[in-house]
């Protein structure tokens, strides 16, 4: 069969990024790269060239921060958080004075000018061994596309104007064309470049999108207009697939209807295992918005608030009442069950008002460490949380606790707040249980010295693989080596819960691995007491925990936890999975 036969079934197999099966027409989606005419200028034309520069530049960062504001309302800060890095190329003093020494010193039109320094620091950041710099270029190519469409006055045709039911195919996906897809229309993608931690991948599993990544030598086998199925739980794409295929996944699409309806009518019962282990079963969310979900998940309540919404977007910081509203208002839908707020969970460069630039932000001033540094805003949040605690269900979490100090300044802080509190007679939960997440090494490994000063542990698995073995996560070229299974992470993850135990308090997860339902016999296996997922996971994790025993659990672990691989794990693991509920699997 010729390459170019459009008319038989291929088939190519890729990275499955967000589960699901999708069945329609292929739209196919080309970057749309301006290139500018080249134009001489004269002295007297450059004045007006920097004002279209700097017109071009607010109007990229207003569309960026446009985006950024609905990504949050539909799924979320922590999706739309993604675009931070654009908005620091938008306002990169560094790159913006060289385009206009550049502009004085050839007198060419200012769209050529910024085009050859955007690429000549995007290219040069492409070669740089530090991931945090290569992913930086992505975000440059990605804001000067943009940046150019304005200075031209184009629009481009964005993902949003197809309107009619398709499935799009690209060789990749930027942030801002995810963010701005139709969901009304797009029943899945597939794209040549790509993988499972890449922010793409990422948005696609919070907007529910069926998807396929790294389908190498993809898009010179389409036209646009064929048939297209992809099925994003084996990660498998059929472009004009026969009637034997569209068969098959139709039966598998029934029977995964037949399992949603079945986990539906799980709602109202608890997650407890076969030999009778209760394991609380919570839910994370970032906005007000998610609590009707949550009920309707039948999570016990809330296991992860990230607060870090209130902070994102706005040129001052939220006030003591504004919190305090919100804070209050998710205690009240979560009661009787008890939800954790966890304090604002921020890196340098997101923070309100902050000019700082760090180098590696995943290693610099963030989360508790911040808190720390900016203790007025801290007391702020403290207050707020302290306020609404009054209700009864609240407990409070420090985010990347890495040491005792860290934790006993925070708690420091803590009773001043409620002092405070005390003397203007406020009211506050007098018995407010205080956490942590476990999210690095070091707090993993001085678990024991934790316990002893707080109420719980959360682990925070997504910052303890990429710390335990030094991989970025949204680094698509060594993403195969972030690895839930590594034995290391697994040794702290048992560590934790040791420590946690002999000193009386509970454990819980609160990161990707919570919600996969793989490895739920082995976190249950490790002695993990409570599990907090994505709403959408809630339902399945509470099925496999129904289907397990725990003795066999803690059998498996004990097994696995003497192999050399993770690989070898996650296969014994995922075989243990599949034994007992095999349907909630791809």
């Amino acid at each position: 069969m010729s390459d170019l036969d459009f008319s038989q079934e291929k088939t190519f197999e890729g990275i499955p990024v967000a589960p699901g099966i999708a069945h329609g027409t292929l739209y196919i989606h080309h970057s749309d790269d301006e290139v500018p005419p080249c134009i001489e200028l004269t002295e007297a034309d450059l004045p007006h060239e920097v004002q279209r520069f700097e017109a071009a530049l607010i109007a990229t960062r207003a569309q960026i921060i446009d985006m950024q504001q609905r990504i949050a309302v539909a799924i979320g800060a922590k999706d739309a958080s993604i675009f931070d890095a654009h908005l620091l190329v938008v306002e990169d003093r560094t790159l913006i004075d060289e385009v206009l020494r550049t502009l004085e010193a050839k007198k060419l039109n200012v769209e050529t000018i910024f085009l050859s320094v955007a690429n000549r620091y995007s290219d040069t950041l492409s070669k740089i061994d530090d991931p945090y710099l290569r992913e930086r270029a992505y975000d440059i190519h990605d804001v000067t596309r943009r940046v150019i469409r304005n200075l031209l006055g184009k629009t481009g045709r964005p993902l949003s104007s197809v309107d009619y039911p398709h499935i799009i195919a690209a060789q990749n996906l930027t942030p801002s064309d995810t963010a701005l897809l139709n969901r009304e229309f797009v029943l899945g993608f597939a794209t040549e470049g790509g993988s499972k931690t890449s922010h793409t991948a990422i948005m696609a599993r919070s907007l529910d999108i069926p998807a396929v990544a790294g389908l190498e030598n993809f898009m010179g086998h389409l036209h646009e207009g064929q048939t297209i199925l992809i099925d994003g739980y084996q990660g498998c794409v059929f472009i004009n697939p026969t009637a034997a295929t569209l068969e098959k996944y139709g039966r598998i699409e029934v029977q995964k209807e037949q399992v949603e309806e079945r986990l539906s009518e799980l709602r109202e019962t608890l997650s407890t295992t076969l030999d009778g282990r209760r394991i609380v079963l919570s839910a994370n969310i970032e906005l007000t918005n998610d609590l009707p979900a949550v009920q309707e998940s039948g999570a016990e309540g809330i296991g992860l608030y990230r607060t870090e919404f209130l902070y994102l977007n706005r040129t001052d910081y939220p006030t003591e009442e504004e919190q305090y509203e919100i804070y209050l208002k998710v205690a009240r839908a979560t009661l009787p069950h008890s939800v954790i707020i966890r304090t604002m969970d921020i890196g340098g460069d997101k923070f309100v008002g902050n000019e700082r630039k760090e180098p590696n932000p995943f290693l610099g001033c963030r989360a508790i460490r911040l808190c720390l540094e900016n203790v007025p805003v801290f007391k702020t949040q403290l207050r707020a949380i302290l306020r609404a605690s009054a209700v009864g269900n609240v407990r409070i979490m420090y985010p990347m606790i890495s040491s005792l100090e860290e934790l006993r300044k925070a708690n420091a802080i803590l009773l001043e707040c409620k002092n405070e509190l005390r003397g203007e007679g406020q009211a506050f939960g007098e018995k407010l249980d205080v956490g942590v997440m476990i999210e690095v090494p070091s707090a993993a490994l001085c678990a024991d010295l934790l316990a002893r000063e707080v109420s719980f542990f959360s682990i925070g698995t997504n910052d303890l693989i990429q710390y335990t073995v030094a991989v970025d996560r949204v680094n698509e070229q060594i993403a195969h080596l972030y690895q839930p299974t590594h034995p290391a992470v697994l040794r702290l993850i048992k560590m934790v819960v040791r420590a946690a135990h002999s000193a009386g308090i509970w454990v819980g997860v609160c990161g990707e691995m919570a919600g996969d339902v793989s490895l739920t016999p082995l976190l249950l296996g490790l002695g993990i007491d409570e599990l907090s997922a994505s709403v959408p996971s809630v339902p399945r994790i509470k099925r496999a925990v129904q289907t397990l025993n725990q003795s066999e659990c803690e059998r498996l672990a004990d097994h696995v936890l003497n192999f050399d691989t993770a690989q070898e794990i996650l296969e014994v693991v995922e075989a243990h999975a599949r034994e007992h509920y095999g349907e909630l699997l791809g």
